[in-house]
């Protein structure tokens, strides 16, 4: 019995500490800025600041729309940063799109430290960024790439945009990482991205593009997403994995849908 005690108190204290890890230590995984990051803009784009409302001056990479075009506002992948996205803007850049490209915090050599809510923060620094210059709202398209799915999706619920569209989106994190680890409880995730719960709010267009090989954000999410909005718009890419974004067939779908936005 008392042996019994013992190890029923050893693997109580194991499942505490690695609670306690996983918890505490999360957001590194979840967040792995690329050590590289481009140091000047690309042609056609220029270097600009944002200012958060907790005092962060980040950076990010802009280009302005042909007149009577759209502004894409484009939020990247946990693994990305701004060259991934000008990859994956590619088509609406050709066809004389605006592009913002988000930069997160702690992502790019800017300051601070990701998470939820500061993602949010950093989305809002840019929508303000764009008024300030004149582009109206209604002008732009926010699209959020995997877990830029959960900023962009925000912004589409507080602002009155033109369109949102997911790719590689997931309906919230707890779902994808108990995908991946069946016996991490979902209150353990500290980042929620709650996509699911807002698209019912978001009065805009929505447009969601999933791979059905995506093995990273099972397409489970997508189905899930869709019955939240059951007015979106859905494309299942045959074939396509969590890259899906970086795709000629993305930037085909992605471009023609944009321009045929009113």
């Amino acid at each position: 019995m008392k042996l019994a005690l013992n190890l029923l108190l050893a693997l109580a204290v194991f499942a505490l500490v690695a609670a306690t890890l996983l918890y505490t230590q999360q957001r590194r995984l979840i967040f792995p800025a690329p050590s590289h990051y481009p140091q000047a803009p690309p042609p056609g784009f220029r270097l600009v600041h944002t200012r958060t409302d907790d005092e962060l001056r980040l950076s990010a990479f802009y280009r302005p729309a042909l007149p009577g075009k759209k502004t894409l506002l484009f939020f990247h992948g946990n693994g990305d940063n701004m060259l991934g996205a000008i990859e994956a803007t590619r088509g609406p850049a050709a066809a004389g799109h605006g592009l913002m490209l988000v930069e997160y915090r702690g992502y790019g050599g800017n300051p601070g430290s990701p998470g939820e809510a500061g993602f949010y923060r950093d989305g809002e620094a840019a929508m303000r960024w764009l008024a300030g210059t004149g582009v109206d709202s209604r002008d732009i398209v926010v699209v959020g790439n995997s877990v830029g799915s959960g900023p962009a999706t925000e912004m589409a619920v507080r602002y009155d945009v033109a369109a949102l569209m997911l790719v590689s989106g997931f309906s919230d994190l707890p779902s994808v990482v108990k995908s991946h680890f069946p016996l991490v409880p979902r209150w353990l995730v500290r980042d929620r991205f709650d996509n699911a719960a807002k698209l019912a709010r978001v009065k805009a267009p929505v447009y969601l593009m999933h791979g059905d090989g995506d093995t990273l954000v099972p397409p489970a999410n997508l189905e899930r997403l869709a019955r939240a909005r059951p007015d979106a718009t859905v494309a299942r890419v045959a074939g396509a994995g969590h890259e899906l974004a970086y795709t000629a067939p993305a930037q085909a779908i992605l471009t023609e849908w944009v321009g045929g936005l009113r």
